[in-house]
């Protein structure tokens, strides 16, 4: 799986066969393989991998994503990318925090890019995922509004803020789900506002953040 790439902090994508080859070659179904070992990946829902060295995501079998789990995965080229979801509905972020933001659409990820030491912010639009330039006041303001950036994993996991119906949600998911819902949004975008289908589609991506999304320990909420 790789993903959308529009700037330096962004991950990179692959695409693919260059000029008039990629209309006029036939296109085989694509086996996708385990980018340590090679295995085949049977199941859809494989494990993915950050490849710090190319800024992209690659996909894994499970024996190596947990063997790479068991050993940290803090070194070397490949960060395995967790699966924990967290809620913070206590937070702090609010419709002036977004307006603050200068975030054009209603939905925006966030994640600490370690080479560039800094979060980068990005949403989802027609060409991808975009990044919003943010000043260091804007990215301190997300820090500084919920617990969840104390816990949030450099280049594997993310923030995803929402807004939506007066109020913004706030969740730190895995940095691969973000790009999955890039890559739908842009499939499912139609005209200014991105049309039914893609809204209807958010919905359901977020009715499934909802209902994997805990509290963390401790927590103050």
């Amino acid at each position: 799986m790789s993903a959308p790439q529009t700037g330096p902090g962004l991950l990179r994508h692959d695409p693919g066969p260059r000029g008039l080859r990629r209309f006029t070659t036939p296109r085989r179904p694509r086996e996708e393989r385990c980018e340590l070992c090679s295995a085949p990946l049977a199941e859809a829902r494989h494990r993915h991998l950050v490849d710090v060295e190319k800024r992209s995501l690659a996909c894994a079998c499970d024996p190596c994503a947990q063997l790479l789990d068991r050993s940290g995965g803090t070194r070397g080229r490949f960060l395995t990318v967790p699966g924990r979801y967290l809620r913070d509905p206590g937070h702090r972020l609010d419709e002036q925090a977004w307006e603050r933001l200068g975030i054009p659409v209603g939905v925006a990820f966030f994640f600490r890019n370690s080479a560039l030491d800094r979060l980068v912010a990005l949403y989802p639009s027609p060409a991808g995922a975009t990044e919003s330039e943010l000043d260091p006041e804007s990215w301190q303001s997300v820090l500084a509004g919920t617990e969840l950036a104390g816990l949030l994993a450099p280049d594997v996991e993310a923030l995803l803020l929402r807004r939506h119906q007066g109020r913004v949600e706030c969740y730190l998911v895995p940095i691969d789900i973000c790009y999955e819902l890039v890559g739908r949004m842009r499939l499912r975008w139609q005209g200014f506002d991105g049309g039914a289908e893609a809204r209807a589609d958010l919905e359901a991506f977020f009715d499934q953040v909802r209902e994997r999304a805990r509290a963390p320990r401790g927590s103050r909420s």
